[in-house]
């Protein structure tokens, strides 16, 4: 059993910044990839970045050069790093993490909510 455990959500204006965390119970190295999702109210989650074990990156059109995720190993934590934030981005967000054994793992999710 894999427990992912996201923080740093929280009420931002228009063109601030947040960086959200996932903390993960084992290992990070262990998953792969390592992926941010996000549910606005009333619409489907949506895959918002990508993270490989090899460090590759990608991302939604819509965020692109705006939010970079990296993961730390030393503290088996996934990161997000939001900046110029607008109210479309405004949701819960999820990070989830496959084993090499293909089961994946959800954390419970952080909200974001930006005014404009």
């Amino acid at each position: 059993q894999v427990h992912l455990v996201e923080s740093g959500g929280g009420l931002v204006q228009a063109g601030g910044s947040l960086r959200l965390s996932c903390t993960v119970s084992r290992t990070i190295s262990s998953l792969s990839p390592m992926n941010w999702y996000r549910q606005a109210p009333g619409a489907q989650r949506e895959l918002v970045a990508t993270n490989t074990r090899s460090g590759s990156n990608n991302y939604t059109d819509s965020v692109k050069g705006r939010f970079t995720v990296s993961r730390d190993l030393t503290k088996n934590t996934l990161y997000l790093e939001m900046n110029s934030l607008k109210p479309e981005d405004t949701g819960v967000y999820y990070c989830n993490g496959r084993t090499i054994i293909g089961k994946t793992y959800w954390g419970q999710g952080t909200q974001v909510t930006v005014s404009s």
